[in-house]
């Protein structure tokens, strides 16, 4: 492209040119754009909606690795399955009849009086005896019927990618988890980036005592550990779930992100292009938003997916020591937890379902920042 065809057209409307002709770019968009999509199906219950289910004998192969054993009449035998039927009450035929009941002190009751052994040995009805915890079990009746659990003997021997310990779809526990990593990775580093953003141009445009009140924060906060100061913050939170580990992430990650955007800052408010506006009647706003902006975005895309695989690192973290997502959901951190303990019988699915599903999105989100900061790049032209 010559420089004259750069005349008349916007920085943005070059950056989508030299884009849309990088290939790799093209395909790592494409990689994304299908996990953000899998994500909002997930969040919808889409797909990967019975993840929680034991749909399959605990540690299951997958379909390309399983070897079924065959029963005689054809039929796949699970191991170690029974055919015993399950007892369900009111159909034991060893339940204890009032009569096999003994009274150990019938007979001291005899000397007190009006007392016959045939009352003795009468069973209480249920409307003499008052349940202390029938409310509550009720209610966990209720929350178990919503999570049918299939007996053993009928689960499948084996699954699409496998299945965990408890018989769980691998497949489907590394979508339901690709929403819970993606999600904290993506939202966490969108808060950092944005405020480290924010105070990096504040503090680089105008100087003084912005600067000096934003270098201090930045230098108490950079002091500390960034993982004790994670683990602080989630101690006095006291709460799991998606919500507290974006907030703690967003609100400790931003440090990386203020310091560069605050040198591109003052490199650039004295350029003649920002003089230039100055002289036209720009307001500072405009200068630094709509004119600096622009020329410092490939700095801080870079700095949002850096902060992206940080916030899905941190979240295995979290995860693992307890203080990341409840037991009731699942993550990429979770599953790599679990499947640290399964590696070592042999069952490598799991581990390899969550790595590769990590992997892509982490690689392609990478080479597409990469390519975003190669576009975006004034200097780079082609």
């Amino acid at each position: 492209m010559t420089p004259a065809s750069y005349q008349g057209r916007s920085v943005w409307s070059l950056a989508l040119e030299r884009f849309l002709a990088d290939r790799v770019a093209v395909i790592s968009a494409a990689i994304v754009v299908m996990g953000l999509l899998t994500v909002l199906a997930s969040a919808l219950d889409l797909v990967a909606s019975q993840w929680s289910q034991e749909l399959a004998v605990g540690h299951a192969p997958p379909h390309w690795f399983a070897h079924d054993e065959s029963s005689s009449d054809g039929q796949a035998k699970v191991r170690g399955a029974t055919t015993r039927p399950i007892a369900t009450a009111g159909t034991s035929n060893n339940a204890p009849t009032p009569c096999d009941v003994l009274d150990p002190i019938e007979s001291e009751m005899r000397q007190v009086g009006g007392y016959s052994s045939s009352q003795a040995k009468l069973t209480p009805s249920a409307a003499d005896v008052q349940d202390p915890i029938a409310n509550e079990l009720s209610l966990a009746s209720k929350k178990l019927a919503q999570h049918r659990t299939i007996p053993m003997a009928e689960r499948a021997p084996s699954a699409a990618w496998g299945a965990d310990k408890w018989g769980r779809d691998v497949l489907d526990k590394t979508i339901k988890a690709a929403e819970t990593s993606i999600l904290v990775g993506l939202c966490a580093a969108l808060i950092a980036t944005v405020i480290g953003s924010l105070l990096g141009a504040f503090s680089g445009w105008y100087g003084g005592w912005v600067d000096d009140l934003s270098n201090w924060i930045y230098n108490v906060l950079n002091a500390i550990p960034s993982i004790l100061l994670i683990l602080a913050i989630a101690a006095v939170l006291d709460s799991k779930g998606v919500l507290s580990i974006v907030i703690i992430l967003g609100v400790t990650g931003w440090t990386g992100v203020y310091r560069l955007v605050r040198g591109e800052y003052l490199k650039h408010r004295d350029r003649d292009y920002v003089r230039a506006a100055y002289a036209i009647g720009a307001s500072p706003l405009r200068r630094m938003f709509i004119h600096v902006l622009p020329n410092v975005s490939h700095v801080i895309l870079v700095q949002f997916s850096l902060l992206t695989v940080a916030c899905i690192k941190a979240e295995v973290i979290l995860s693992f020591l307890g203080f990341g997502v409840p037991v009731d959901g699942v993550s990429w951190g979770t599953m790599l937890t679990e499947a640290q303990n399964d590696l070592l019988l042999g069952i490598w699915w799991q581990l390899a379902a969550a790595t590769l599903a990590m992997g892509l999105f982490v690689t392609a989100l990478s080479l597409l920042t990469d390519a975003l900061r190669d576009a975006l790049d004034p200097k780079l032209t082609h």
